[in-house]
């Protein structure tokens, strides 16, 4: 009998658990721009995401960018000389100017949604 408590127990804590974080616990204040919104249809068009992470999904060639664009070492500027030019594993895509601020607009709404573990 014992054994049955504790699987309700823990069945019940996971279930509330899991509907607090589906429902709540992933609330954000920042609205995504019209920018934003283009500059994700350009990540997912140069498939980003097979080489780059944000959130910890995505690829491992490339680094995260998660908060590249809040990191104190690289930021908006670095990102968009990254993205116009390429890198040494990066491939330069020939973005234009505009797509280019569209996808810095769009890492720059993930870094304002995003949170570290320390919170």
């Amino acid at each position: 009998m014992k054994k049955i408590f504790v699987i309700i127990t823990l069945f019940s804590a996971y279930t509330l658990y899991s509907s607090w974080v589906y429902s709540y616990g992933t609330d954000c204040n920042v609205q995504m721009s019209a920018e934003a919104i283009r500059g994700k249809a350009t990540w997912h068009a140069k498939n980003c995401q097979n080489c780059h992470q944000v959130f910890g999904l995505g690829g491992y060639m490339g680094p995260d960018l998660t908060t590249v664009i809040t990191d104190k070492q690289r930021g908006a500027a670095y990102t968009k000389g990254i993205l116009m030019s390429g890198g040494n594993r990066m491939p330069n895509f020939h973005l234009s100017e505009a797509e280019a601020n569209e996808l810095v607009s769009y890492l720059d709404y993930i870094s304002q949604t995003a949170t570290s573990q320390s919170n």
